[in-house]
């Protein structure tokens, strides 16, 4: 794991209330979760309580629960929107509460299951460039199509022409919202169904907590993805991830957060998808200014030439956006 040497010097490891120290190591097997959740919220059974430090080692479902198996299978009959994106969790934290950030480091994804363990699909009435319930249009929908993929630790085979590499993430991350209980497809500021490339092995993902405990979920693995996910579906895989989390006392943010080893990235989800950039980069603006010492409108005019931005999804109920600056236009990391 030589891509996460640089986690001892993140924010988790300088801020964390264990400073980088591991802790125990849980599972969370299919049997352990026994029922997956199609809500994020503060009311579902916790499966698990661990320590700041801890790691944990998750064994997700893909997006459509597994149902999907061939290519002769149809999406509408094997599943029932919204119930897709069955999440792991809530995973409990000793001592998080509202106003705290929790820190989730992913160390590793692997695929898991019998090949072809990818599934890509087309869903009617969902994805970016057709009619969809929040886009009517009197257009007939596109036709159901699933692709089945090979999938291993190296590569995605898309075709015997085209060979992808495995580049996983996690499409949803989330703790819960303070009292509202949101449904999986969609993402706000508690995190949820983000779909965001960069939230794979390698980085750390920080999240508000807004009810005692946190109540973590994770779900929705990807072996890969392009920037926007213009179909709606990426290539959906089961895996094993293993996470490492912490606890950042009292440190509030509005919205997730995300460390890379070279840049730090703001997350914001809302439609249009401008306000979603314009929540983005507004809130890296303002954790440049609280963390780093920028005035707020020189940060402001000095993203406006080295910002970079990360689209997300744009086919769910929400769209993502993250906006990105390179650390190394930032004084010493806080």
């Amino acid at each position: 794991m030589g891509y996460n040497s640089w986690v001892s010097r993140s924010i988790m490891n300088r801020r964390g209330s264990v400073a980088g120290k591991t802790g125990r190591t849980h599972t969370l097997t299919e049997e352990q979760q026994g029922e997956f959740h199609f809500t994020i919220g503060p009311y579902s059974k916790p499966v698990l309580t661990i320590a700041p430090g801890d790691r944990v080692v998750v064994d997700t479902r893909d997006a459509f629960s597994g149902r999907i198996k061939t290519e002769a299978d149809k999406p509408s009959e094997k599943i029932r929107m919204p119930f897709a994106n069955p999440q792991n969790g809530p995973i409990m934290i000793d001592g998080a509460e509202p106003g705290d950030a929790l820190a989730v480091h992913i160390e590793d994804m692997a695929p898991r299951g019998e090949q072809p363990r990818g599934t890509c699909a087309l869903i009617p009435e969902f994805g970016a460039l057709t009619g969809t319930y929040y886009t009517a249009t009197l257009n007939q929908p596109l036709p159901e199509i699933v692709r089945k993929i090979l999938v291993d630790e190296n590569t995605v085979h898309w075709s015997d022409k085209v060979k992808l590499p495995y580049k996983p993430h996690i499409g949803t991350l989330s703790c819960s919202p303070e009292i509202d209980s949101i449904s999986t497809l969609t993402p706000d500021n508690h995190g949820g169904n983000m779909d965001l490339p960069d939230m794979g092995p390698g980085t750390v993902t920080y999240l508000p907590v807004r009810v005692p405990g946190a109540r973590l979920f994770i779900g929705d693995a990807h072996a890969c993805q392009g920037d926007g996910e213009v179909c709606g579906v990426a290539v959906e895989h089961a895996s094993t991830t293993t996470l490492r989390v912490d606890l950042i006392k009292g440190w509030t943010i509005e919205w997730p957060r995300l460390e890379a080893e070279d840049f730090i990235m703001a997350i914001g989800s809302t439609r249009p998808l401008e306000d979603a950039a314009r929540i983005a980069y507004r809130e890296l603006i303002r954790w440049m200014a609280a963390d780093y010492g920028f005035d707020q409108l020189d940060a402001y005019m000095m993203l406006s030439q080295c910002g970079k931005v990360r689209l997300g999804n744009f086919v769910d109920p929400k769209y993502t956006v993250g906006a990105a600056v390179l650390k190394k236009y930032l004084p010493d990391q806080p």
